[in-house]
């Protein structure tokens, strides 16, 4: 039987709400309810909202997404670097939980702004960050995203060659979002397997929904996936008690 999930990757876009181009990319709609419709099914309770690119610094589609998902469900926002200490803890009250650099598509703040910014939020109100990175970035600043208080990874790292540093980085505590299995470039049960043999609290599953720009969509296969890769007991830390932790649900 699969346990509860929190889903520590997905996206709403509710078109009431500003959206921003992506080098001329406009997703769909995805609203709370067509969320809902797809995940009830699949035993989520709780997860996190991401803002995407084509959110830009937009908050009021998250917050009120917040309010109708409810309970168990947090945000991750982009902000730009001169957001006040107020604004962080008037988010912060509303349920955002964590600052995201979309360092792949933009939208927002850069890497000039990282370390500053993701130390200050993680002080002010005890946010991680997390990155949207091809992996075969990261060896170029792996040692400088180390010293960082606390950080995700989304996608697996998306590619094959940085793999060796997405395995380095999650040995030292770095949290690795197994979602977007349709974006990778290598076979995902293995690098599953992987991560979770170099650290059992890294891995931290979501859908991706709606799966915008991905090859192949989420599927509720992948969930059976990840179960068959790190074992029943593996899969209750990737499916629930690492994200529920470092999302302080």
């Amino acid at each position: 039987m699969t346990p509860s999930i929190f889903d520590a990757h997905c996206h709403i876009i509710d078109s009431r709400f500003p959206l921003v181009p992506n080098n001329g990319f406009l997703p769909e709609p995805f609203s709370v309810e067509d969320y809902l419709a797809q995940t009830r099914p699949l035993g989520v309770t709780g997860g996190a909202v991401v803002s995407g690119s084509f959110q830009g610094f937009d908050q009021g589609y998250l917050l009120d997404a917040l309010h109708r998902l409810g309970s168990g469900f947090v945000g991750v926002t982009q902000l730009p670097g001169r957001v006040t200490n107020a604004e962080l803890q008037t988010l912060n009250g509303f349920g955002v939980r964590a600052l995201r650099f979309n360092l792949k598509r933009g939208g927002s703040e850069q890497l000039d702004q990282l370390e500053a910014l993701a130390h200050r939020v993680h002080e002010q109100v005890g946010w991680h960050s997390e990155l949207y990175i091809d992996s075969r970035e990261l060896p170029e600043i792996e040692q400088r995203l180390l010293q960082l208080p606390a950080i995700s990874i989304d996608h697996l790292g998306l590619s094959k060659e940085g793999l060796p540093s997405v395995l380095r980085l999650a040995e030292k505590g770095v949290r690795i979002k197994a979602c977007g299995f349709g974006r990778v470039d290598f076979p995902v049960a293995s690098t599953l397997k992987d991560i979770f043999a170099a650290n059992p609290h890294a891995l931290m599953f979501g859908t991706d929904l709606p799966s915008t720009r991905a090859p192949r969509p989420f599927a509720a296969s992948d969930i059976e996936l990840l179960i068959d890769a790190v074992g029943e007991q593996g899969a209750r830390l990737a499916l629930w008690d690492n994200a529920a932790a470092f999302y302080r649900v």
